[in-house]
């Protein structure tokens, strides 16, 4: 069972993962993304994949690669004002190679700072439009005196690729889970260090556990990696029956999912039952065409039934986007109890059968069958006698195990625990016509329509 894959250190063994990838300097191409990538490869057997500059994806093409070695600020005497050894968000990602002395009045032109919060760093990017840039406190820049200034970034942007990785774990059957996170953020622990290095142990330790669905795992670019890997998979695609983006999952804040465009997907109801159960505070949204990539695979062309899985939202807390987002932002305790919303998700969706009572003319007895305590009325039985009774009034061939979890109220893994002993005693079979959830609501081509 996937539930299995939990373990008291997984909270550890996440952030020390996030801890390692994250001074990488990473971009939307460049090393920075290679090297992370090498990290994870560590774990687990991944895939790598080159995809040249200029590659039509869709309405988008595959931009220049991007890499950076140095980049400053120095004051007349020399000093390093701005270093960017120091830290990797001072520099405009994407940021055109510049070299040269300026005055302070021009220099100003080209640093973004935050005002409001005058203690912390901001992160820029300039993906699509040639510029370039720092980033620096608002405080360091009221400090800079009225002088020339030398400035470098040491940067190229040249044909290369587009790298992403993407590990598959075959199940039984070839319809695929996705699990996806973007790689593409430099040193933020939240957004997306955690989300990172959540699915990459994820899927080390599904490694060697046998499953009815595959899982398809993606550490790709945001936004411009997903489009092409969906234009690079069509014939992929049509085997997707659940899914999720996953990101920002370490720190504090009550978790959020957002449900697929769909709707009611597999998956939503999964993420919802969980959070209830698991963490009630959490927060089940409504799709909207705007956050990240589950936007790429929930356009219309696709509708693919896949939702997000964060804690706080993004852009509502004041370290989002800033070096405020560090390693001390993010906790085990927290990684932790993401990993287990989604395994105890998966875990929903590998085994939410359908089953037939075959005994359905009133209730069968259980006590000759040795499902019911010694002694009637126990209060350690009533949980355990309750899910027997649910799930034997509704395992009719139409109602689902989650189904029936959402109705009595119950977990999941409870109702499935009661349901595997009525078939241990003869009392259950599963439905004959048992379908996958995705092909009863409609294939990719049809849903695809709406």
């Amino acid at each position: 069972m996937i539930q299995r894959l939990d373990s008291p250190t997984i909270g550890e063994e996440i952030f020390s993962l996030a801890s390692n990838i994250f001074p990488i300097c990473r971009s939307i191409t460049g090393n920075g993304v290679r090297e992370t990538l090498r990290c994870l490869r560590q774990h687990i057997d991944l895939t790598v994949h080159e995809v040249p500059s200029g590659t039509d994806a869709f309405d988008w093409s595959v931009p220049q690669e991007w890499n950076i070695r140095d980049a400053f600020i120095k004051d007349s005497a020399g000093n390093r004002v701005i270093d960017f050894r120091s830290c990797n968000l001072h520099v405009v990602s994407y940021s055109t190679p510049v070299r040269g002395w300026l005055p302070l009045s021009e220099l100003k032109q080209h640093i973004h700072t935050l005002p409001e919060q005058p203690d912390l760093i901001p992160y820029r990017t300039s993906y699509y439009r040639p510029d370039w840039g720092f980033c620096m406190t608002h405080n360091q820049l009221q400090s800079l005196k009225d002088e020339a200034y030398e400035v470098l970034i040491d940067s190229s942007l040249e044909d290369g690729s587009l790298t992403y990785g993407e590990y598959l774990h075959r199940g039984a059957t070839d319809l695929e889970v996705l699990l996806s996170t973007h790689i593409c953020h430099p040193s933020m622990a939240n957004d997306n260090c955690s989300g990172v290095s959540l699915l990459t142990l994820l899927a080390k330790r599904l490694a060697g556990v046998k499953t009815r669905y595959s899982y398809r795992f993606l550490f790709i670019p945001g936004t411009i990696g997903a489009i092409v890997w969906l234009s690079r998979n069509e014939s992929v695609v049509s085997r997707i029956r659940h899914g999720l983006v996953v990101t920002g999952v370490g720190d504090g804040g009550d978790p959020t999912y957002k449900k697929s465009r769909r709707g009611c997907s597999e998956i939503d109801a999964a993420m919802a039952h969980v959070l209830r159960h698991i963490a009630p505070a959490g927060e089940v949204l409504d799709f909207s065409p705007y956050g990240y990539d589950e936007r790429q695979y929930c356009s219309p062309g696709f509708n693919l039934p896949v939702g997000r899985l964060q804690r706080s939202q993004f852009a509502t807390f004041p370290e989002y986007h800033t070096s405020g987002d560090d390693l001390d932002f993010i906790h085990p305790q927290h990684l932790a109890q993401s990993y287990r919303l989604i395994t105890s998700a998966l875990d929903v969706i590998e085994n939410n059968l359908r089953m037939v009572n075959l005994l359905p003319r009133c209730e069968p007895q259980l006590g000759r069958r040795g499902l019911y305590g010694s002694l009637g009325g126990e209060a350690s039985h009533a949980s355990q006698i309750m899910a027997y009774l649910w799930v034997l009034n509704y395992s009719d061939g139409e109602h689902s195990l989650l189904d029936i979890a959402n109705r009595a109220d119950l977990p999941f893994a409870t109702i499935r625990a009661a349901a595997g002993r009525l078939s241990a005693a003869g009392l259950l079979l599963q439905a004959t016509d048992q379908k996958d959830d995705a092909d009863r609501a409609g294939n990719m081509t049809t849903a695809s329509k709406g």
